[in-house]
């Protein structure tokens, strides 16, 4: 989940541009860490949360991508909903659209300097000159839209779309900037049962050419086994850039998190559950792969019993290489669950069929 700005500053989401300079101003100055010389660590993760914070909740523009798509829709470069003329919703998510700028960096929102924006809002003065209470905004004065011409800001804004596959909303995708941005690089968020089998993505771009908008679509073969890195480069077909040249686009592979997997190179991590008198007596388990397969496990067979945080090993049955084609391994966590409390006639009855055995 990403950071909630309203509680940093400790405002309603509601709150005015001036409660807002008012939080920021009694925040930063409680915790600069020139202020808190012996908690300087904590302090300093706080005042860069709250300069952030600031700079987002004070623009007015950083605070309606803010308010629609959250801190990771920010950062990755959103637009506010229907900018450009275009409808709304989130790169990921059916139907929806996700549009970026290329302006003021590789795209989206970079947090300024928190020393940068303390100074700005106090005219450059120190700490130990203001009080901690007031309402003087110092050197901040009626500087109109937070820091968005500042050094990281959000840039400007161009309208595209985007298609996954041959339907669905992977989400637009905006590329462009300037001259000196030879190469315009975006994240490419990727389902794991995607990197497992594979897939096509269709990206539908908005380019400049002789300064005139048009749409280009781009198409990516995510091989099977791709990782998290993984850079797909497109090159001159970007923006016309005022030398002649156009930009270079290129792509880099983002594993989104999956609910019941973790990658680890090769090989693929998840658990189970085992009751404690499965762990004693044998269990047996059926698991979905990626693929869609219903995979049978068993554990405890024979004389053998599961112990706590054993791992199953099913070999082949993990991601595949991308180079060599082979897959690696499956390997499954057993968990065994210990009941809270037991009767005593079963305790008893434990003790009996068990004895010295365990």
């Amino acid at each position: 989940m990403g950071k909630n700005y309203y509680a940093i500053l400790g405002i309603q989401k509601d709150a005015s541009e001036d409660e807002i300079k008012k939080a920021y101003r009694k925040q930063a100055l409680k915790w600069h860490p020139d202020r808190n010389i012996d908690n300087k660590e904590e302090a300093d993760k706080k005042f860069k949360e709250l300069s952030e914070a600031y700079e987002v909740l004070s623009d007015s523009n950083k605070k309606t991508i803010y308010d629609q798509y959250g801190e990771e829709g920010l950062k990755q470069g959103a637009m506010p909903e229907g900018a450009g003329g275009m409808p709304g919703g989130f790169g990921g998510f059916p139907g929806g659209t996700f549009k970026f700028s290329t302006s003021g960096g590789a795209g989206g929102f970079h947090p300024t300097n928190a020393n940068d924006i303390f100074s700005a809002f106090f005219g450059g003065k120190s700490p130990f000159d203001m009080e901690d209470q007031g309402s003087s905004f110092g050197g901040m004065g009626g500087m109109p839209g937070g820091f968005s011409s500042m050094p990281g800001g959000f840039g400007g804004f161009s309208s595209m779309n985007n298609m996954r596959g041959s339907s669905g909303g992977f989400g637009g995708q905006q590329f462009g900037g300037q001259e000196e941005n030879k190469t315009v690089t975006r994240k490419l968020p990727i389902d794991l049962e995607d990197l497992y089998k594979g897939v096509t993505k269709r990206l539908k771009v908005t380019r400049k050419r002789n300064n005139t908008p048009e749409e280009k679509v781009l198409t990516i073969q995510v091989k099977p086994g791709w990782k998290a890195g993984t850079k797909i480069k497109f090159n001159g077909e970007g923006d016309e850039l005022y030398n002649g040249q156009s930009q270079d686009i290129e792509f880099v592979i983002e594993e989104k998190p999956h609910k019941r997997f973790k990658r680890d190179g090769d090989k693929l991590k998840t658990s189970i559950e085992v009751s404690l008198t499965e762990a004693l007596t044998g269990f047996q388990r059926n698991i979905e792969t990626l693929d869609g397969r219903n995979l049978l496990v068993k554990g405890g067979e024979g004389t053998s019993v599961v112990r706590p945080g054993q791992e199953i090993v099913v070999k082949n049955e993990g991601m595949p290489n991308s180079k060599s084609g082979t897959k690696g391994d499956l390997i499954i966590e057993c968990k065994v669950k210990f009941p809270y409390s037991l009767p005593v006639e079963d305790k008893n009855e434990i003790k009996r069929v068990l004895g010295n055995r365990l």
